[in-house]
């Protein structure tokens, strides 16, 4: 049997060859074959809805025929963007940063849209502008930036060029959308729940000066032992690390009037638990602790953890659903959205020692 003949009368296989000579099959090609115009082609790549269901098919059937691939051209030059997200993160490696960013990404996915991420370390205006240029000149249709620190947000406003973008935990002024756990109300849960096993007071061990979270949290701490009119002892600054949670431990361990400790992140919790324990200090019976976070290992550890969970990857969805609000919606000003804390119970907390 012979080649089936296209709509000419010649082969196929020899249309397909002239299609894809010099590069491969363009979208005139696809109309072409389809009997359709460059525009309909355009809306079937982007999904229009106004675009009957046979005219369809007979495109999308044209495409595999000629063994068309849409590049991310093809798609900017049918929809006037890019369908390409930039982010920009710091301090990637965290627990909270990668499962948002992780959120982020299987949102893009659905929604048909790449990511471009820049991971910087430091947190000046020049290294944030240049990421933004960075991503300017990839043609990002707008930017989510996990902005944990003041300094990031405000290097974010000197740098924006007018585009969309939405930041984390913190809204500054109204120029951007943001998204944000709700890590004052955590703090608060956590502390109330050690005052209610009887404990007179809840030391701190915060994350660094400068961070939102972590001053949200430390405001949180403050305002539950305010309302319970409980003692505040001056807090502890840690850098987020295991080895600030053991060094800062170390001298809440020495401490016999310590019974309940607040830290900021799960990480320097597990270092405080590392030293309680070289202390001889038993937890939860000597010492209760809490943590921030709900990090998969916080199950796991001996004792396993009371934490705050913070559902990141709701965060990130909702990142993304801003963004596409702004490029595809009618988007609010000032929108400010704010993901609920969750307290979870487990054994290393326990009353306060002679409570009861």
């Amino acid at each position: 049997m012979g080649e089936p003949e296209d709509e000419t009368g010649g082969p196929q296989r020899v249309r397909r060859r002239r299609a894809t000579a010099g590069g491969g099959p363009v979208m005139a090609d696809v109309a072409r074959r389809a009997g359709v115009s460059g525009q309909t082609v355009s809306r079937v790549l982007n999904d229009h809805p106004r675009v009957r269901p046979e005219t369809r098919e007979r495109v999308r059937e044209a495409m595999r025929e000629l063994g068309y691939r849409p590049t991310a051209s093809a798609r900017t030059l049918a929809s006037g963007r890019s369908r390409m997200l930039g982010v920009i993160s710091f301090d990637a490696a965290r627990f909270g940063p990668a499962a948002t960013l992780a959120g982020i990404n299987e949102a893009a996915q659905e929604a048909g849209y790449l990511l471009s991420t820049i991971a910087l370390t430091a947190t000046d205006q020049k290294a944030v502008r240049g990421a933004v240029d960075r991503l300017l000149g990839q043609g990002a249709d707008g930017i989510i930036a996990i902005a944990p620190q003041r300094s990031v947000g405000e290097a974010l406003v000197e740098a924006d060029h007018g585009m969309p973008m939405v930041t984390l935990d913190k809204s500054f002024g109204v120029r951007f959308p943001v998204v944000a756990g709700d890590s004052a109300s955590g703090a608060r849960q956590a502390t109330e729940h050690l005052l209610r096993l009887g404990h007179r007071t809840v030391r701190h061990i915060a994350g660094p000066v400068g961070w939102i979270a972590a001053e949200a949290r430390l405001d949180g701490w403050r305002a539950a032992l305010e309302d319970a009119g409980a003692a505040a002892h001056e807090p502890l600054y840690g850098d987020w690390s295991a080895d600030s949670g053991h060094e800062l431990g170390r001298g809440i361990a020495d401490d016999p009037g310590v019974t309940a400790v607040f830290v900021s992140n799960d990480q320097m919790a597990v270092g405080v638990l590392r030293a309680l324990h070289e202390a001889g200090r038993r937890v939860p019976e000597d010492v209760s602790v809490v943590g921030y976070d709900d990090i998969p290992e916080a199950a796991h550890l001996l004792p396993p953890l009371t934490t705050v969970r913070t559902d990141f990857t709701e965060i990130g969805r909702r990142c993304l659903s801003l963004m596409l609000d702004q490029l595809e919606r009618t988007p609010e000003p000032g929108v400010r959205v704010i993901i609920p804390t969750e307290l979870v119970v487990r054994a290393s907390c326990g009353p306060a020692p002679g409570s009861f």
